[in-house]
């Protein structure tokens, strides 16, 4: 079981109580999106073995989203971070990167 401390109001808490909704930092299509555009947004998603970045929401907690770095072999869980970024902070990235040498880096 994932248990994942949510950066918003500092409650560390099991998976039951929050909700995953899939890949973090990916680009969402607007209104005047293409075909291709739409189609991209929504099917296809960097789901890797290893290392992933993923939303998550405090569902029964302060109800804010936030993000994760996991790995999804092993669940182990390198850090969470506020969902309000464009790219995971460069000290969570170090962090994985010391504990991941063979790691290639984070992929938006």
């Amino acid at each position: 079981m994932l248990n994942l401390t949510c950066p918003n109001c500092g409650i560390t808490a099991d998976e039951t109580d929050l909700h995953c909704d899939g890949q973090a930092h990916i680009t969402r299509s607007g209104v005047n999106a293409s075909d291709d555009e739409l189609e991209n947004y929504l099917f296809m998603r960097h789901n890797p073995k290893g290392v992933h970045f993923e939303r998550w929401r405090h569902v029964y907690g302060c109800g804010k989203w936030f993000n994760a770095a996991r790995c999804t072999t092993s669940l182990e869980v390198f850090g969470t971070y506020s969902a309000q970024t464009n790219s995971p902070p460069k000290a969570l990235i170090n962090k994985i990167q010391k504990k991941r040498p063979e790691w290639k880096g984070f992929v938006k």
